[in-house]
């Protein structure tokens, strides 16, 4: 039986959510093995002069403990 662990992150990119979402796994697969999923719990974006400037996400991340 996997014994799991839910950590939350917070990302942003200039680019999207998409890509807000990519960097936060990529950054948290430098330290933490075995991640299972990812759940996206919010997105919001900073917009300045009628456009948006930054994409933002808070998700959580699920991986196994050894």
């Amino acid at each position: 039986m996997a014994v799991l662990k839910v950590i939350e992150v917070l990302a942003s990119s200039e680019k999207n959510w998409e890509d807000a979402t990519q960097k936060a796994v990529d950054q948290a697969a430098k330290s933490l093995k075995h991640i299972r999923s990812v759940y996206l719990q919010e997105q919001s974006a900073i917009v300045k002069d009628g456009k948006i400037v930054e994409y933002r996400v808070n998700l959580k991340l699920s991986f196994e403990i050894e």
